[in-house]
């Protein structure tokens, strides 16, 4: 059985977010094997596939080293790459079934286009300790399913080095789910980008996530509402890779847009 690394909304290797793509199963294996298998890649997430009948769609799930997670962008993106890029299935858009609904992934003029749930978030109090967690004093927190902190610059967002313990019992408080916070910041004038944001992910047992799809079906909504247009362009400040995301904002759906690259393809010895 093979398996795949891909760098998600990345133009390049070694940027973006790299995801483990497992090739598609006959039927769904053991979750304990999945969680085990995702713990050996240690990557933000694997991502385990399923065939039906039609050609174009599969069943899709997503485990990180931890835990299970509902949604997942980057690995949906490189599970997208991998069966049209190195399994060759000949589509144009690809159907997953997920715990969120069908997702699609469809080729584009460069590389790749999803179809995602929009998740627009709630203004709220900043919760107490906070400000404390981040190491720096937000201008506006929402929340959706993760907690979102908006700063006033982007060298905060950039420059933030915060306590993951404490943001964790924070995040997790606020939401009444994972401790996963997401932070941002309107970028500054000439550098290609609309918005810079980082994503902290202890409650997923993910210190810092390169970059994020999830969170941008959040921030989407958010500042296409801020800047008074549809599409934004998001770069994830992860230190040392980033990932570069185009996202429009329609209705009750957001589209995600960037690409992907293969940098390891291996071959599992082992069986589910």
């Amino acid at each position: 059985m093979r398996q795949w690394t891909v760098d998600a909304f990345a133009a390049q290797p070694f940027r973006g977010n790299p995801a483990c793509v497992v090739e598609p199963f006959e039927a769904w294996p053991d979750d304990a094997w999945m969680q085990a298998l995702a713990s050996e890649n240690n990557q933000a997430e694997t991502a385990f596939l399923l065939k039906t009948d039609d050609p174009a769609r599969f069943g899709l799930r997503w485990f990180t080293p931890l835990l299970e997670v509902p949604l997942c962008g980057h690995a949906t993106l490189a599970s997208g790459h991998a069966l049209l890029a190195e399994m060759g299935v000949a589509a144009e858009v690809l159907t997953f079934d997920t715990r969120s609904g069908p997702l699609t992934v469809r080729r584009a003029a460069v590389g790749y286009e999803m179809d995602f749930p929009a998740r627009p978030p709630v203004c709220i109090e900043a919760p107490a300790g906070l400000a404390e967690a981040l190491g720096a004093t937000p201008d506006e927190v929402w929340v959706s399913s993760y907690l979102v902190a908006l700063f006033g610059d982007e060298g905060t967002v950039r420059g933030l080095k915060p306590d993951l313990v404490a943001l964790n019992a924070v995040a997790s408080a606020a939401t009444e789910g994972r401790g996963n916070v997401g932070v941002a910041a309107l970028a500054r004038p000439g550098g290609g980008v609309d918005v810079i944001d980082r994503f902290f992910a202890p409650g997923s047992g993910i210190a810092e996530d390169p970059a994020t799809g999830s969170l941008h079906c959040i921030l989407a909504p958010l500042y296409a509402q801020k800047l008074g247009r549809p599409t934004v362009r998001f770069l994830q400040a992860y230190p040392g890779r980033g990932g570069e995301l185009e996202c429009e904002h329609r209705g009750d759906r957001v589209l995600l847009r960037g690409q992907a690259v293969t940098v390891v393809e291996g071959r599992l010895c082992l069986r589910a």
